[in-house]
């Protein structure tokens, strides 16, 4: 139930905060139903999911069991590579508004209050945090690897796909021990 909560909430509050985020993208419409994110909606998520990985991830590093350390360590690696690709497709094609340079306010809450743990609480927020997050991205990344309306960028989140899916399944693993 804790994770069903945790899940929807945090679902929602990483729907409001995203800049420039176009109303059925924001409100969790488009997910619910299985829609492509508009091109905009797409980088500013992603790039603000890239930043929240990361710098959860970096915490994570400095808190964590070994474990967790390994993990996140896979985590920064992989998603400041992701990131770059973005930035640098991004700039190829000349899309405006460029990848979103903040978290969202609801992911700056999640790691606002990944800083306020230590020990095992830590370890399973984290944990908790990363599934949720890894949904997300998930989800987003499939809707548009599908059905987005960029090409390139379309073609980049399909071929990116599977990482971060494989990454969910981490996540998971990681969450059950």
């Amino acid at each position: 139930m804790k994770r069903i909560l945790a899940a929807v909430t945090a679902s929602l509050l990483l729907a409001t905060g995203v800049h420039a985020q176009s109303a059925a993208e924001k409100s969790g419409i488009n997910s619910v139903a299985g829609i492509a994110p508009k091109t905009q909606d797409f980088v500013q998520e992603a790039a603000a999911s890239d930043m929240f990985e990361i710098e959860s991830s970096k915490l994570a590093v400095e808190r964590g069991d070994e474990a967790t350390k390994a993990f996140a360590q896979q985590m920064i690696t992989e998603h400041e590579k992701t990131n770059s690709e973005l930035k640098k497709m991004v700039g190829n094609l000349k899309l405006n508004p460029p990848p979103a340079s903040a978290m969202s306010s609801a992911q700056q809450g999640m790691l606002d209050e990944l800083k306020a743990l230590q020990g095992a609480d830590f370890n399973e927020e984290y944990h908790d945090q990363q599934v949720t997050a890894h949904e997300n991205a998930v989800d987003l990344f499939k809707r548009y690897g599908e059905e987005g309306e960029t090409p390139e960028l379309k073609a980049w989140a399909a071929k990116t796909l599977p990482a971060l899916q494989h990454h969910l399944e981490m996540a998971q693993t990681l969450d059950k021990d």
